[in-house]
């Protein structure tokens, strides 16, 4: 079953515990940030990005103590979007109470080479994201096996992966 509009809403409104995400791809072409991104690559300033329904969603939930949190696998050099997401999203994302975390691969092997992006709730439903090879989202896909082996993907990832704080800070696995 593919999810967009409400039911995909729906899924991170509903959850009762924890929705979490892996992300793989060191770009994400979002047709809402093209201008922010291009921004960014000209060395534009960027407006301050502060709260939006994201935030503001994930504040409310971790006040009603449940958690939203991501692993996001990257390698070095950053590409242009990683730099981009770091600070136009993550910090924002970090002050309104999600847990992001950074597994740099650079210099080490890949646990989770191969899986591919996906979200997952309550750990009993996951969401595969389906992408192009440049970022740009095909659709997104309930899964309909197993969650097991995505509960040991998150598992790993949090384990091999250092607090998005601490990875800009300079006390990043490389």
């Amino acid at each position: 079953m593919l999810l967009d509009g409400d039911e995909w809403r729906r899924r991170f409104t509903d959850i009762e515990r924890e929705a979490w995400r892996l992300e793989t791809l060191p770009q994400y072409l979002v047709t809402q940030e093209a201008e922010d991104f291009a921004a960014f690559r000209e060395g534009q300033p960027m407006t301050l990005y502060t709260a939006s329904s994201y935030t503001q969603r994930v504040s409310r939930q971790r006040a009603e103590g449940k958690s939203n949190g991501r692993v996001h696998i990257v390698s070095q050099p950053l590409s242009d979007y990683l730099r981009f997401e770091f600070t136009r999203y993550y910090e924002a994302h970090v002050r309104a109470g999600d847990d992001i975390r950074i597994l740099d691969v650079t210099n080490r092997h890949n646990p989770l080479d191969g899986v591919q992006d996906f979200w997952m709730f309550d750990q009993s439903e996951v969401v595969l994201m389906n992408y192009e090879e440049d970022g740009r989202q095909i659709n997104r896909e309930v899964f309909e096996g197993d969650v097991s082996p995505f509960i040991e993907y998150q598992r790993i990832a949090v384990s091999e992966s250092v607090p998005f704080e601490e990875y800009v800070n300079g006390g990043h696995r490389a």
